[in-house]
């Protein structure tokens, strides 16, 4: 893959995956967020010397639960996610919407 002088990430995604808006992309950034989300939860889980056992067990859910997130398997809905946060690692949740 030959790349033509590309300077950004954006600049990389818009040649090889098209404009935002397109289905190409826009399967390109969904699947992004959720990898990035179970890498988050599984980072954190680390961070705090859990098992998935035991982060499932604090936060009512689980540990199979818990790997299929991690593992970008399931999505998960925003309350599970919040008492997996707040719960489970002792974390506060922040959304954010960007425009």
């Amino acid at each position: 893959m030959k790349t033509s002088n590309l300077e950004t990430l954006a600049e990389f995604k818009d040649e090889f995956y098209g404009k935002n808006g397109t289905e190409k992309r826009d399967n390109l950034e969904e699947g992004y967020e959720k990898f990035k989300l179970g890498f988050m939860i599984h980072e954190a889980r680390i961070q705090k010397g859990l098992t998935q056992e035991q982060l499932a067990t604090k936060s009512g859910t689980t540990k199979s639960y818990i790997s299929r997130i991690e593992n970008n398997l399931k999505e998960v809905r925003f309350s599970t996610l919040q008492k997996i946060v707040e719960l489970g690692l002792g974390g506060k949740l922040e959304l954010a919407i960007k425009l």
